[in-house]
């Protein structure tokens, strides 16, 4: 699809950006980045610990690149501050790099921006094709995990690649227990954030606060037990389908012995598309996991006009209806939440919301909220 016809789209938020830069046709560097690159985080010269690290584009940093950052990081406890800039390029973390955090220097996620352009079906230089999980643009494994102020994004599109047709690309795939991402967001079409685990029997716990999430096709997945808090979710345009529906915003993978998924609370769901053309969520059953039982909460939440509010649900497989998985909501609010076909829409108890909270699917563990 052409990024014409979606003005909110991640290419127009990437232009929009102020820390844009010359990789998407903006020369400019953002006021607070000519001086102080790093905001109130210090610089090389003077660093706020030993323990951090500094990544700038332009050359004022000790990296230009964030894998090289990551890649110098080794250990536990490293701290890597991004000033304002375009990294377009790939970043993998290991599992060896624990209580990482990767800090935006500017406090604002437009402009601090990680960014590449591969799907799943995006050939690979020795042959094959990369996947689902090799098209992400950053992959983060490590426990202890935590972002803020960043913006991770996928722009590949479909009307650029006619040829493939393997469309899933993700922006990050997450798999660490403990890992949170504060103000950041997530720009893709299909499968933009994949919060998952290492292992089937790993239930990795996850946090989301006051992100930004946009996309079309199962644009938030994977098995972890992952909690959005304060999140908004957009649903794109789209020029290269007719009907109903363009896509789905949620696709839980949760492992059946899981009690947790995902829980959404206190967000809200946009859409640049026509009204009710996105269904609210669809399970996921992987056919490495034909035992997953993906579990999805959301309440306290503004659905608009753009999700399904007959229909909100739908399988991805027939084998694996929507109905035998563990979805419901509660006290969700706007048109797409009206409730017109009760069967459609189950609901949670006042009894049953008690522990869908924060605290009740994160356990032992309260992320660090201080922004």
């Amino acid at each position: 699809m052409s990024s014409l016809h979606l003005p909110l789209s991640r290419r127009g938020f990437l232009l929009a950006g102020a820390g844009a830069g010359a990789a998407l046709g903006l020369a400019a560097l953002p006021a607070q980045a000519s001086g102080r690159p790093f905001g109130r985080y210090g610089s090389p010269e003077r660093r706020l610990t030993p323990q951090t690290l500094y990544v700038d584009p332009y050359g004022r940093g000790d990296f230009t690149t964030v894998q090289a950052a990551v890649t110098a990081a080794t250990g536990s406890g490293r701290t890597l501050v991004l000033a304002p800039g375009v990294y377009r390029e790939t970043v993998a973390a290991d599992t060896t790099r624990t209580e990482a955090t990767w800090i935006g220097a500017s406090e604002n996620p437009r402009d601090v921006v990680i960014v590449h352009d591969r799907a799943a079906g995006t050939p690979k230089p020795g042959g094959g094709t990369y996947g689902t999980t090799g098209s992400a643009t950053a992959t983060v494994q490590g426990d202890g995990f935590t972002a803020r102020w960043i913006t991770f994004a996928n722009d590949w599109l479909r009307a650029d690649h006619p040829d493939i047709s393997g469309t899933q690309a993700v922006a990050v795939k997450v798999q660490g227990d403990r890992s949170a991402f504060h103000h950041c967001r997530f720009l893709g079409h299909q499968d933009t954030l994949y919060a998952d685990s290492t292992a089937l029997g790993v239930f990795a716990r996850q946090y989301f606060a006051h992100c930004y999430v946009e996309g079309d096709v199962d644009f938030v997945f994977g098995r972890a037990t992952a909690v959005y808090e304060g999140c908004h979710f957009r649903t794109l345009d789209r020029g290269d389908l007719a009907t109903a529906p363009y896509g789905f915003v949620l696709a839980p993978s949760t492992a059946g012995a899981n009690p947790r998924g995902y829980l959404v609370t206190r967000g809200r769901v946009s859409s640049a598309a026509p009204d009710a053309f996105y269904k609210l969520a669809r399970p996921w059953v992987p056919s490495s996991d034909t035992t997953a039982r993906p579990s999805l909460v959301v309440r306290d939440t503004v659905l608009g006009p753009g999700i399904d509010a007959v229909a909100p649900y739908t399988d991805m497989s027939a084998s694996f209806p929507w109905q035998s998985m563990r979805f419901a909501e509660y006290r969700d609010t706007g048109p797409g939440a009206v409730v017109s076909v009760p069967e459609n829409r189950p609901q949670l108890t006042d009894e049953q919301a008690e522990s869908a909270t924060r605290e009740g699917y994160l356990g032992d563990w309260t992320p660090w909220r201080g922004c």
